[in-house]
């Protein structure tokens, strides 16, 4: 990381980004040209491992890119709001946190996996669990996750405005 002074290190300050976010931005290869979607998630933590649930239907540009080439890179931030004061437009900028991380995306194979894919899905988006899942609406959908082979977290703090 370039910036030093706003990388996040540490799961006790990198989680709370996790829980802040919905949407995981992914980006892939699709037709020999970048492709970037937003999709919501769901995410496991262990040992240091961190990996990132998702689902989608079972057809589509997403998938095709997924299954030719599963190498993605991922992003999740969270705003802050505009930072800056004054008239000079290059003394304004945006706070932020965010992570940034590659991988590569696998499919669940069984109608198990995909239970257990969708269970952390609906935790993280809804704070719950107890969900259940037929295995006709099992079979109209993909659920695949991305174990993060690499991924990095940093902020940009909001300043305080000088009072007037």
């Amino acid at each position: 990381m370039r910036r030093k002074d706003r990388e996040i290190t540490g799961r006790e300050n990198i989680e709370p980004i996790l829980r802040a976010c919905k949407t995981c931005r992914v980006a892939m290869i699709a037709d020999g040209a970048p492709y970037v979607v937003p999709l919501n998630f769901g995410y496991t933590w262990d040992d240091d491992s961190l990996t990132l649930y998702f689902h989608s239907g079972l057809k589509g540009k997403k998938i095709d890119a997924l299954r030719a080439d599963p190498r993605v890179c991922f992003e999740l931030d969270t705003e802050q709001g505009v930072t800056g004061e004054g008239d000079i437009a290059c003394r304004y900028s945006f706070a932020f946190s965010s992570i940034v991380g590659y991988g590569s995306m696998e499919f669940a194979k069984t109608p198990d996996e995909k239970r257990k894919g969708f269970d952390i899905i609906m935790q993280h988006q809804t704070g719950r669990s107890g969900f259940t899942y037929n295995d006709a609406s099992l079979s109209v959908a993909e659920v695949f996750h991305v174990r993060a082979d690499s991924f990095e977290a940093s902020r940009k703090a909001l300043r305080p405005r000088k009072p007037e």
